[in-house]
C-alpha cells in the first residue's frame, strides 16, 4: 500500500511497531518518489498507541486512511492462550474502529477522504480453525459496510479490501501452505483502484472464484467449505501459531 501511494506522490505516514524497517521504507520512498513520510513507531493494540498516532497526525492534512495492521491465529479456539486471542480483537477490532472514528470524523469536516479497511474472504462465514481470526475480519467487513452508507453524503469514500492468501509472511509465521497466494502489489493495486467505486473489493483470483463457488451454498455449507480449505492449507493439523493479517 505504502509503495503504491508513493507512486502516486503522495506523501505518507508510516505506522507499525517496528521504527527501524519504518525508517528503511520511508527513506526509500523518499529517495525513489520524492515523497514526505512521517514515522510513528507504536502499537496500535494498545490505547497509548493510538492516542500516540493521533497526537502525531493532528497537525498534518490527512485525507486517507489505510487500516492495514493485524494479525491471526491458526487452530481450534480451546487450545489458544486467551490473551492472544483477546489481542487479536484489540487490533483488528478495536484499533480499527478507533482509528476510523478519529479519522472519519476529520475527512467529514473537512468534506473529503477515505478509509481502506482489510477485510478477508473469511469474513463472510465463520471459519474452522481461524474461528476468531475470522470473526474480527466479519466484524471489519460490516463496519466497513456501514461506514461506507453513513459517510458517503460527507463525501468520503470506504471500501473493505476481501483478500485471500498473500504473500507477505503470513505463510512462513503461520505453518501454513499457500502456493496460490497472490502479491502485495495485486491486493493494493486493485484495492486503491476500489476508492469511490465500489464498497468492497476482493483482490486476486482465488478470492473472486472462492466468492464464486460459495455464493450458491447455504451459511452452514459455506463453514463446511472453509473447514475444507484451512485443513488443506495448515501443514500440521493442531498445531498454533500467530499469523499475519
Amino acid at each position: 500500500m505504502a509503495i503504491c501511494l508513493a507512486e502516486a506522490r503522495l506523501n505518507l505516514v508510516l505506522v507499525a511497531r517496528r521504527g527501524v524497517l519504518l525508517e528503511a521504507l520511508a527513506a526509500e520512498l523518499s529517495q525513489a518518489h520524492g515523497v514526505r513520510t512521517v514515522v510513528v513507531a507504536t502499537d496500535l493494540g494498545l490505547p497509548a498507541g493510538i492516542d500516540a498516532l493521533l497526537a502525531s497526525t493532528d497537525a498534518l492534512d490527512i485525507g486517507l486512511l489505510v487500516a492495514s495492521a493485524g494479525f491471526g491465529t491458526s487452530g481450534p479456539f480451546i487450545d489458544a492462550p486467551l490473551e492472544a486471542e483477546i489481542s487479536m480483537i484489540d487490533v483488528n477490532c478495536r484499533a480499527v474502529a478507533a482509528l476510523s472514528h478519529a479519522f472519519a470524523r476529520r475527512f467529514a469536516l473537512q468534506r473529503r477522504g477515505g478509509l481502506v479497511l482489510m477485510s478477508s474472504l473469511v469474513a463472510f462465514q465463520g471459519v474452522p480453525r481461524a474461528a476468531n481470526y475470522a470473526a474480527t475480519k466479519a466484524f471489519v467487513q460490516a463496519f466497513a459496510e456501514g461506514l461506507r452508507a453513513e459517510l458517503s453524503p460527507f463525501g468520503v469514500d470506504v471500501v473493505a479490501s476481501a483478500p485471500g492468501p498473500v504473500h507477505s509472511g503470513f505463510a512462513a509465521r503461520a505453518s501454513m501452505t499457500m502456493s496460490m497466494a497472490v502479491s502485495s502489489r495485486v491486493v493494493a493495486r486493485q484495492t486503491l483502484k476500489g476508492l469511490g467505486r465500489t464498497g468492497t473489493v476482493r483482490p486476486g483470483w482465488l478470492s473472486k472464484a472462492l466468492e464464486l463457488s460459495l455464493m450458491f451454498l447455504p451459511r452452514w455449507g459455506r463453514v463446511r467449505m472453509m473447514a475444507v480449505v484451512m485443513a488443506g492449507m495448515t501443514k500440521r493439523p493442531g498445531s498454533r501459531s500467530p499469523i499475519s493479517a
